[in-house]
């Protein structure tokens, strides 16, 4: 199944093709294409799908010459010095991953949005404040992460990515869950952590295949019973907010199972909130001391 591995493109190499693009007329279509087939040999394939890895080449604007293989399904620019991308980016309507971690983007371009066949999507510890309507037309688009920006909110046409199923926008600026994320329906990951939450909407119970939810570090001082409609969670971790409280109704998170402590344990993770007593105290012998504390007698 799997190709020939080729070297990795040299820096150098790099940087003559960038050259050669950048004093590139129409007159030199012929030249443009064999830059191209330059970087083309620097492809790989592996368990079938045609890969092409940028990553840490110091790049601060792609080739133009890359935009011309249409066969990528696997692009990698992370950590780079990206500042944008150009609408060429379009062309790629094959790619099914795309890795943008680790550059200084502060916008997609709206053509993303074409690239109808796209399942992942790393955008993580960018510059972005804002996310494009456009990325809503990705409705196969299965991971998307867009942790470590300035983002605030999300465009409700996100809300068509029904086959979504893993959402990290841990460390942004959201101050309120997007309301299009409720419409998530497939949604079995969201990671909200060290953002500046104050409340979750009642329509988390909505995300009912919801197995892991994140929200440490925010700024949440209650938690809506809804939440404890959601009985395929795993791993609940609302450590490090204002909780001084839990809902009655808690018991009924049946798979959390236990009290955790790392922070990606499955389990409940609580106990990092300035919980008032009897809650306090009760934790102490664990949860299922708390949830028999919890049930209607």
């Amino acid at each position: 199944m799997g190709g020939k591995q080729s070297r990795s493109l040299s820096n150098k190499e790099l940087n003559e093709v960038s050259q050669r693009s950048k004093s590139a007329t129409r007159d030199d279509q012929v030249s443009l294409s064999s830059a191209a087939e330059r970087i083309r040999r620097h492809a790989t394939v592996h368990f079938g799908y045609n890969i092409l890895s940028l990553a840490m080449r110091g790049l601060d604007e792609t080739p133009a010459e890359l935009w011309e293989l249409r066969e990528l399904q696997k692009l990698n620019l992370s950590m780079n010095c990206l500042c944008s991308l150009p609408p060429t980016l379009s062309a790629l309507d094959n790619l099914v991953i795309l890795n943008l971690w680790g550059n200084n983007l502060s916008s997609l371009p709206p053509e993303i949005g074409l690239l109808k066949k796209l399942r992942v999507l790393f955008a993580c510890r960018n510059r972005l404040s804002e996310v494009p309507e456009e990325l809503g037309s990705c409705t196969g688009l299965e991971v998307l992460s867009l942790a470590n920006n300035q983002i605030t909110g999300l465009p409700s046409s996100l809300g068509a990515m029904h086959s979504l199923t893993k959402l990290n926008l841990s460390h942004n600026r959201i101050v309120h869950i997007p309301t299009c994320v409720y419409s998530m329906k497939g949604l079995v990951f969201l990671h909200l952590a060290c953002n500046r939450l104050e409340t979750i909407a009642d329509q988390i119970q909505d995300l009912v295949n919801l197995k892991i939810l994140i929200v440490e570090g925010n700024s949440i001082h209650t938690l809506p019973k809804t939440l404890c409609f959601l009985e395929s969670l795993e791993l609940l971790n609302v450590d490090f907010n204002d909780l001084q409280n839990v809902p009655m109704e808690m018991y009924l998170l049946s798979r959390l199972g236990r009290l955790a402590c790392h922070p990606m344990d499955k389990g409940l993770h609580i106990v990092h909130n300035p919980l008032l007593k009897p809650i306090q105290e009760v934790l102490q012998g664990g949860l299922n001391a708390l949830y028999n504390y919890l049930k209607p007698t």
